[in-house]
């Protein structure tokens, strides 16, 4: 199924930033924000996936580990909307979770986000208009096991998200997360195979039954839905939601 672009949003003049915008959530957002008149600043690990993204949506690339942090700072701070969507996972029992990976994933989930805060407010106030859309994860509301790093980096993202949403209320600054459960991602796909060949069954039963266990509804989010919801957050209909976090669930927290 193809999502349709339901959103009436106008960016033109406006300048977005997209981390991880090379593939998945990233680049569908990335895609969205582009289709709406803005200028994408295309930020990815991958330079040459970050480069494709910016050809195709008319925008700049800027390739970047976000664990460098001194590379975060050295991003354009002109930016009205930022969309804080770079991640990784790293499975593993607490026992044995390597530190370096803990380590690892908070800079590039919890430090870098709040860098790019940091860096994008003062332009963002100073035009007194701005939209921070953060990709948090239903991990950021509940937890699951062997994904210590994850679900902590998701948390820390959750309470940036409500600092930045009360600080940056006076300057028409809105900011607020996204929580989707599994989404149809490359990533994601190559662990539905897996699943099936390891467990010896087929690629449907290991999403409804395993990746889906907890959603009412036996399907995966496809990328351009979350796009789509992160394109409604810089509406003006939606300039009172701040603060808040968005679930894209499949019913997964209902339980």
């Amino acid at each position: 199924m193809t999502t349709a672009r339901v959103v009436d949003l106008d960016l033109t003049g406006r300048t977005a930033l997209v981390t991880g915008a090379g593939s998945g959530i990233g680049r569908a957002c990335a895609e969205r924000l582009a289709a709406a008149g803005a200028d994408v600043v295309a930020v990815d690990i991958d330079e040459r996936a970050a480069k494709e993204v910016a050809a195709a949506t008319g925008g700049r690339a800027f390739p970047a580990d976000l664990s460098d942090l001194d590379r975060v700072d050295e991003l354009p701070a002109q930016v009205d909307v930022l969309v804080n969507n770079a991640g990784l996972q790293v499975v593993a029992p607490l026992t044995e979770f390597p530190p370096d990976k803990f380590t690892l994933m908070q800079k590039v989930m919890a430090e870098a986000p709040f860098r790019l805060v940091k860096l994008v407010l003062p332009h963002m106030y100073q035009r007194g208009w701005g939209r921070i859309v953060n990709i948090s994860s239903v991990h950021g509301l509940v937890a699951s096991p062997y994904k210590a790093a994850y679900v902590s980096a998701k948390h820390a993202m959750e309470g940036l998200s409500k600092v930045t949403a009360l600080e940056g209320a006076a300057h028409g600054v809105t900011s607020n997360c996204i929580n989707p459960g599994f989404v149809r991602t490359p990533l994601v796909d190559k662990q539905i195979a897996d699943q099936a060949a390891v467990h010896g069954i087929g690629e449907s039963e290991v999403i409804e039954r395993i990746l889906l266990a907890r959603a009412a509804i036996k399907e995966l989010v496809d990328p351009a839905d979350v796009a789509e919801l992160a394109a409604y957050l810089c509406t003006p209909p939606a300039r009172l939601i701040t603060g808040s976090s968005i679930t894209i669930d499949c019913g997964w927290t209902a339980h």
